[in-house]
């Protein structure tokens, strides 16, 4: 990816901007992660590397957990929109309906 991840001239934006720039590149590369080590459990059959797999996992959702943590703790809207999806019991694509409603 290297340096490329921004939209806009990267000297234009702001300190906070840019950080939050980096911490979104971090969650998406944890959640790739998290997908590759998935895929590779799926098919590995040695439990011993099973076990290696898992743990490095479950590092990698350590790591998603506080990326995304921090970029709600720096963007209110979507810490706001978030409470009204995540650990919320009943239909998942209703709640985000909801949300969207809430925001407008």
């Amino acid at each position: 990816m290297g340096f490329d991840q921004y939209h806009e001239p990267a000297a234009e934006l702001s300190q906070e901007t840019r950080t939050r720039a980096r911490l979104l590149a971090s969650l998406t590369e944890e959640a790739e992660a998290i997908g590759w080590y998935e895929q590779r459990l799926s098919l590995e059959k040695d439990a011993e590397a099973r076990a290696i797999m898992q743990n490095a996992q479950h590092e990698e959702f350590k790591h998603f957990g506080m990326d995304l943590e921090f970029l709600l703790r720096r963007m209110p809207v979507w810490r706001e929109t978030m409470e009204r999806i995540l650990f919320q019991p009943g239909d998942i694509v209703k709640h985000g309906e909801a949300a969207e409603v809430a925001n407008d």
